[in-house]
């Protein structure tokens, strides 16, 4: 396939309407309560189009996750004045988004979750987006002075930290975990 008609596929409204409708479906619902076919009939498209655009719902599911990893990283812009400041404006942007409504967990947990094989395609998008954003906060506290070593370990405590924010924005008071977040960020750093 030349690379202009791979691109024609990649930017097809049938596309755009199949990923929306099995993201919004996924993010709801589970990603394997939820059938191709039933993809199919609420994006408005014929099985061939979908097979066409998704030779698999692994395929479809490998692509969800992708995108849910593109847009983190197009909004994850870390702010402020000291390297800890943009440590901090990361995590407040997280709590903001967890607290937010139709939160309902992480989707990249919530993948990882249904795909337990840490070889499947929809896992290694998983452990991609996870080893960016540990590089994100290394590059970060790098930044702040701090030694590779320490850097790198602390950026897995943050991670770690990311990960049950993300379940508490699930399962706790919304009113308390933002500011919960940011004072165990805070605690880390220090």
């Amino acid at each position: 396939m030349t690379e202009t008609t791979e691109r024609r596929r990649a930017e097809s409204p049938a596309r755009r309407r199949i990923l929306d409708t099995a993201g919004a479906l996924f993010y709801a619902e589970g990603i394997h309560t939820v059938g191709v076919d039933r993809v199919i009939a609420e994006a408005g498209v014929a099985k061939a189009t979908f097979y066409h655009h998704f030779p698999s719902k692994d395929e479809l599911v490998r692509a969800y996750v992708q995108e849910q990893s593109d847009r983190v990283r197009a909004t994850t812009v870390p702010r402020g004045d000291t390297p800890q400041d943009r440590i901090l404006s990361v995590f407040d942007d997280l709590g903001d988004f967890i607290c937010g409504p139709g939160f309902r967990g992480c989707a990249f947990v919530n993948a990882a979750a249904e795909y337990p094989d840490p070889d499947h395609p929809v896992r290694r998008v998983v452990a991609a987006h996870r080893a960016w954003f540990h590089g994100l906060l290394r590059d970060l506290l790098t930044d702040a002075g701090r030694a590779e070593a320490e850097a790198d370990r602390t950026a897995g405590m943050l991670v770690m930290l990311r990960d049950g924010l993300v379940v508490a924005g699930d399962l706790d008071d919304p009113a308390t975990t933002g500011t919960l977040a940011r004072e165990a960020v805070t605690r880390l750093l220090a």
